[in-house]
């Protein structure tokens, strides 16, 4: 229903780039913490930053389940952290560069992240705020023609490693949701210092918290207009949830696949595993939810392609796909039993970079209460840039 030969296509050439040029790397990379630079350079000369960027920087200017494609893929290599870092840089950082971000700005930053050359962070969460966006501390003052920041981010995904910040902060201090301004900061700017962070999974990507002391940014890097910040924010929301909804329900296929595989060899009492009732009957639980998670963010997808303002369907993704694959992934672990804990196996590590689904991008306590305004009191969410100008 929604991929064509095209896609089907993409998607073989992908999956065959990952395993040659990436997956001989994965465990050592979740060992180090940090991802070599020469792949960010090879994803970009393939191209698969530029998938959802337009032409006229370098991107390839194509519809978004060459997206969905790209974050299927990125799922099925057993490495939560490597794929963070590669979509947190195109679709998070990179999404404000391409709406933001002036022709100077996309010239200086987009195209060099498109090729693979530059690599970005998104800086929202602070050590206080939360999932409370507005509520952030970092302050951005006006001194002739550049900025003053003073602050700090953390959980903040290449935090380490980027060459480029786009951060939020508060212009006016009086104001909560129309003081907040977004600029561009190169990582080499005095001021700017990261603490590497260490995680329960996402292993393989650096995490950090960045503390910004008098940094000062030419007025030329703020992005789109002063105050407008959380607008912006609000407005790529429903982006990163559906990202998130799909890279929890493609995580989910892997692992009951993998776990399939695994219950049509393994014997126990004189047959194979899957001849059990009980094992049959789980795993037919198993590949329901995931099927109907699949085929819902399919739908979505399709609603942002035709530029639909999704809001309501993509919180509701993020908050069923990431409890269904936490729930599916370990069911799937305890089908292998003791193998299921061992790191040799893929499930140990599978549960752990699971976890951040329900926390990240906005949690399902705060999902849950976006979405009972929707359902109860029947709030209407314009896109965010809308309801500013009210």
């Amino acid at each position: 229903m929604y991929f064509t030969q095209e896609h089907r296509d993409f998607r073989q050439s992908f999956r065959k780039f990952l395993q040659k040029e990436v997956v001989p790397h994965i465990d050592k990379w979740e060992k180090t913490g940090s991802i070599e630079r020469f792949i960010w350079k090879k994803f970009g000369e393939m191209g698969y930053f530029g998938l959802h960027q337009p032409e006229a920087y370098g991107g390839l200017d194509l519809d978004l389940y060459y997206t969905v494609i790209f974050l299927e893929e990125l799922q099925k290599i057993n490495s939560g952290g490597f794929a963070a870092a590669m979509w947190a840089h195109a679709y998070l950082a990179m999404t404000h560069l391409k709406e933001e971000g002036d022709d100077n700005i996309k010239q200086t930053y987009l195209t060099p992240s498109i090729h693979g050359d530059k690599i970005g962070c998104l800086c929202i969460t602070e050590p206080f705020g939360g999932s409370d966006v507005a509520s952030m501390r970092t302050t951005a003052v006006k001194k002739g023609d550049a900025y003053v920041i003073n602050g700090s981010k953390t959980f903040i995904t290449n935090g380490v490693y980027s060459d480029y910040l786009v951060v939020a902060a508060k212009t006016d201090t009086q104001e909560k949701y129309k003081g907040i301004s977004i600029f561009v900061i190169d990582r080499d700017t005095v001021g700017i210092s990261a603490t590497k962070l260490d995680k329960l999974g996402w292993r393989a990507s650096d995490t950090a918290e960045i503390a910004f002391d008098n940094v000062i940014v030419p007025a030329t890097n703020l992005m789109g207009q002063e105050g407008k910040g959380f607008g912006y924010i609000m407005q790529h929301f429903a982006l990163e949830r559906i990202l998130m909804g799909i890279n929890a329900h493609a995580r989910a296929e892997y692992a009951l696949d993998y776990a399939l595989a695994y219950v049509k060899e393994r014997i126990a009492f004189g047959k194979t595993l899957d001849k059990f009732q009980a094992l049959r009957h789980k795993i037919a639980e198993m590949a329901s939810r995931v099927d109907m998670c699949k085929t819902y963010n399919y739908a979505i997808v399709q609603r942002l392609n035709n530029n639909e303002y999704a809001v309501k369907e993509a919180s509701m993704s993020k908050l069923l796909s990431t409890k269904m694959a936490d729930e599916v992934i370990y069911e799937a672990l305890q089908l292998l039993g003791g193998y299921g804990y061992m790191e040799d196996y893929p499930m140990a590590r599978l549960l752990r970079d699971s976890r951040l689904g329900p926390i990240g991008g906005g949690t399902s306590e705060i999902l849950k209460e976006i979405i009972a305004k929707i359902v109860i009191d029947e709030k209407q969410y314009a896109p965010a840039i809308q309801q500013l100008k009210v």
